[in-house]
């Protein structure tokens, strides 16, 4: 897990700390997460806690993955699994200690196994577990949060193709009231038929799978293809350092948002 820096509000963000990658992940993983000043005394501490409503519109069976930051965030113990066309939610617990959630969350693919045993899947494979990951997530997109009940400027989203992109992913804000710019995230088009073929991978139908991003720390063809065509998503993790960028968005006030995985092949 990790990195960022924000073009939004300048005077008001501050880059908190990175995204750190959990034991077994296979390759680093995307952003780390701003924060406004605190103020005085938490934001709405009583306040409902905000849920994620995930929808599968890949047009396949989504196991759904989560990694958290090293900072005390709890990872989730029990996940949805949908087929093509459903949706499924979970509740943030950033009421809960340490009073904040950051982390990320993405789609399971071409999965297979008993859960608790053989299960595994081709792309975001994080663990023997059909509900839940043990494990740091395998290059793949992924939809990026920050809640904190001390940051007044909180949620924090992004969109995050840094790693790899596997299908295209569009955050929402589910009953926006403002406090922040509140506008979607990422982007609908599937990429992978635009994937340097040395970066892409495919399934054994010979259709593209993952394109993964060679240096997610330089600009390269990869990041070149994604930022063209999705300005509104991370292509490369100094891409936040860039004047004008697009990348990262807040919504103080929201019910919570709405996640969803679209076609990538």
């Amino acid at each position: 897990m990790r990195r960022i820096l924000i073009g939004l509000a300048a005077a008001a963000l501050v880059v908190l700390a990175a995204l750190l990658p959990t034991a077994g992940t296979s390759a680093a993983t995307s952003v780390a997460m701003p924060t406004g000043n605190p103020p005085a005394a938490t934001k709405a501490a009583l306040a409902a806690n905000h849920t994620v409503t995930f929808v599968n519109h890949t047009g396949r069976k989504v196991w759904i993955g989560s990694a958290v930051n090293a900072d005390g965030s709890k990872q989730f113990a029990k996940l949805p699994i949908l087929e093509p066309g459903q949706s499924g939610s979970v509740t943030i617990p950033e009421n809960a200690d340490p009073g904040h959630w950051r982390g990320k969350f993405f789609a399971r693919l071409g999965c297979t196994g008993t859960s608790g045993s053989t299960f595994h899947c081709q792309v975001g494979d994080c663990g023997k577990f059909a509900d839940h990951c043990e494990l740091g997530e395998q290059p793949v997109s992924l939809a990026e949060f920050n809640f904190d009940t001390r940051d007044t400027l909180a949620p924090w989203y992004n969109v995050s193709y840094v790693n790899a992109f596997s299908n295209p992913i569009t955050i929402a804000p589910n009953d926006p009231a403002g406090g922040g710019g509140c506008g979607t995230q990422g982007c609908t088009q599937n990429l992978l038929p635009f994937c340097p073929a040395a970066n892409l991978t495919r399934w054994a139908d010979g259709t593209p799978m993952l394109c993964t991003n060679p240096n997610r720390d330089v600009k390269t063809p990869y990041s070149d293809a994604i930022v063209s065509r999705c300005p509104k998503a991370y292509a490369y993790s100094k891409q936040d350092q860039e004047p004008g960028n697009q990348v990262m968005q807040n919504c103080g006030k929201c019910s919570g948002f709405t996640v969803t995985f679209n076609a990538g092949s």
